[in-house]
C-alpha cells in the first residue's frame, strides 16, 4: 500500500545559503523526518493564494500546519500586545485556508504549536498573546509535562502524563467551536485540543518533531490511509 503523502506548511522568509540571499520557503528538517519516521512521506507547502488550499488539500492525505511566527491578532478581533511578535499574514492567510480545506473535505489534519493556534482560531478562538514559562529562553526547547484529558482521542493515543519539548509564548484562551481540550499543563494551560469523532483533527501545543514520541503524528499518518 503506498505511504500517505503528508502536506506540511512552511514558513516564507529571507534566507542565506552558498551565494545566495533570497525569500525562501524554509522548513525544519525535524518536520519531514519526523513524517518519515512515522511512515508518511512528505510535501512542503509554502504560502500560496489562499484560493487554491481546496486543490492542494484535494491532492494529499494528510496535513500538518507548522510552528512558527505569532498569529495576527485581528484574526481573532484583539489589538496586538506589544510582547506579539510581527505578523505573517501570507502565511496565515494561507493556512487557514488549508485548514478550512482540510476540515471540509476531512481529510486529517494535525496542527503543531503554531498551527495548533490556528486550527483554534479557524474555528472561532481566541489567543492568550503572552505567557510566561514555556519556552527555556530566546531559541532554546524547553520540556515541560502535559497530562491527557481522558476519554479523548489524545488519551486514547497517549494515555500517562509525559514531557514534551516545548516552545511558545501564546496559548488557547477561549477554544473554538466543537473544539475540546485534550491536554493540560501543570498550570492549566490548553496543551492539545481536538475535534470530536468522527473527524480527524487535532492540535498539539508542543513540537514533537523536537522529541521521540511518535505516537500522535503515526496515528495521523494510520488515519490518512486510503481505503
Amino acid at each position: 500500500m503506498p505511504k500517505p503523502l503528508i502536506g506540511v506548511t512552511t514558513y516564507l522568509d529571507q534566507a542565506r545559503w552558498g551565494v545566495w540571499d533570497l525569500p525562501a520557503a524554509l522548513l525544519p528538517a525535524a518536520y519531514p523526518r519526523l513524517i518519515r519516521r512515522s511512515g508518511g512521506i512528505a510535501a512542503m507547502l509554502p504560502p500560496d493564494d489562499p484560493s487554491a488550499a481546496a486543490e492542494t488539500v484535494a491532492r494529499l492525505d494528510g496535513l500538518v500546519v507548522a510552528g512558527g511566527a505569532d498569529v495576527e491578532p485581528v484574526r481573532y478581533g484583539a489589538e496586538p500586545d506589544p510582547r506579539t511578535g510581527p505578523p505573517a499574514r501570507e502565511r496565515d492567510a494561507w493556512e487557514l485556508a488549508l485548514i478550512g480545506a482540510a476540515l471540509e473535505a476531512e481529510v486529517p489534519l494535525l496542527g503543531i504549536c503554531r498551527g495548533m493556534q490556528l486550527l483554534n482560531v479557524a474555528l472561532g478562538g481566541t489567543l492568550v498573546q503572552h505567557l510566561d514559562g514555556h519556552a527555556e529562553a530566546v531559541g532554546v526547547m524547553g520540556r515541560h509535562p502535559v497530562s491527557p484529558v481522558p476519554g479523548t482521542r489524545y488519551a486514547a493515543l497517549v494515555p500517562e502524563r509525559t514531557e514534551v519539548p516545548t516552545y511558545h509564548h501564546q496559548c488557547v484562551e477561549v477554544l473554538g467551536k466543537d473544539l475540546i481540550a485534550s491536554a493540560y499543563a501543570v498550570d492549566g494551560t490548553v496543551e492539545a485540543i481536538e475535534l470530536p469523532s468522527p473527524a480527524w483533527a487535532l492540535g498539539v501545543q508542543w513540537h514533537p518533531e523536537m522529541g521521540e514520541d511518535l505516537r500522535v503524528t503515526r496515528a495521523l499518518v494510520a488515519a490518512a490511509v486510503r481505503p
